[in-house]
C-alpha cells in the first residue's frame, strides 16, 4: 500500500495486524508525523501512514485482519434490569481482563442472553467469575466457546459509502460461514466465526473488496 490513514492503521494494529505499535501511530496521529513503514530486507519504498485524505476514501477496504486469540461467553437467560450487566462485568474489570465484541438479544418475558468475547488466555478465569456472578443474579447458564475468529475489514472509504457491510455478509455467506457476532465502528467491521472457516473467509474478503495486491495482517 503506499498509503493509510493514522485511524485506519490505529484499528488495524488493535485488530491484530503486527506492523506497528498502537502508541507509536497513537503519538504520530496526535503531533500529526508522517510514518514510513519500510522493508528491513530492500530499499523499496515503504507504505506512508499519513493525515486522512480525500483520495483515500475512494478505497471502500484497506486492510482485511484476524485474531484466532480470543473466545466467546454467552450467558443465558439474565435478568433483564438495570444494573446486571454492570454486575457481571465487575470482577472481569477488577481482574483486568479486556472484553472485546458484546451482543444482547432482545428481552423476552423479563430475561436476556448475553454474548461477549474476552483473550482466549483469560477464557477459563473468565468463565468461573461469570459463573459465580450467574448464579447469584439467578441466570440459567453459562456456556463457552473458544474455536471461535474474529475477522474485520478496515477503510475509511466506509464512511461515505452505503452496502460495505452487506457486500462482507453476503461474501461470507456465499462460502456457508456462520456470522455469531458483529461489531462496528465508522471504519471498520468485526465478525466472530467458527475458527476453521478464518483462511477461506479471509481469501473471500480480500477477493469481494479488491485487495489482491495488499497484505492480511494475523495475530
Amino acid at each position: 500500500m503506499e498509503t493509510i490513514s493514522y485511524d485506519e492503521m490505529l484499528e488495524m494494529a488493535s485488530l491484530g495486524a503486527k506492523v506497528l505499535e498502537i502508541r507509536s501511530v497513537e503519538f504520530a496521529k496526535k503531533f500529526n508525523v508522517p510514518v514510513h513503514v519500510r522493508s528491513t530486507f530492500t530499499r523499496e519504498r515503504g507504505t506512508m501512514v499519513i493525515a486522512e485524505t480525500k483520495d483515500m476514501e475512494k478505497v471502500l477496504v484497506s486492510g482485511v485482519t484476524y485474531n484466532k486469540n480470543e473466545a466467546r461467553v454467552t450467558v443465558k437467560r439474565v435478568p433483564d434490569r438495570p444494573g446486571v450487566a454492570a454486575q457481571l462485568f465487575e470482577p472481569m474489570f477488577q481482574s483486568g481482563i479486556v472484553v472485546d465484541m458484546i451482543v444482547q438479544n432482545t428481552s423476552e418475558e423479563g430475561l436476556t442472553d448475553l454474548t461477549f468475547t474476552v483473550p482466549k488466555p483469560d477464557f477459563q478465569k473468565t468463565m468461573k467469575l461469570v459463573s459465580e456472578v450467574a448464579a447469584t443474579i439467578g441466570a440459567e447458564k453459562v456456556m463457552g466457546d473458544e474455536d471461535i475468529a474474529k475477522v474485520s475489514i478496515v477503510g475509511v472509504g466506509m464512511r461515505n459509502h452505503a452496502g460495505v457491510a452487506q457486500k462482507m455478509f453476503r461474501s461470507l455467506a456465499s462460502e456457508n460461514i456462520n456470522i455469531m457476532m458483529i461489531s462496528t465502528s465508522e471504519i471498520k467491521i468485526s465478525c466472530a466465526i467458527d475458527a476453521k472457516y478464518t483462511e477461506l473467509a479471509v481469501r473471500v474478503l480480500h477477493n469481494a473488496f479488491g485487495l489482491d495486491k495488499l497484505g492480511v495482517a494475523e495475530e
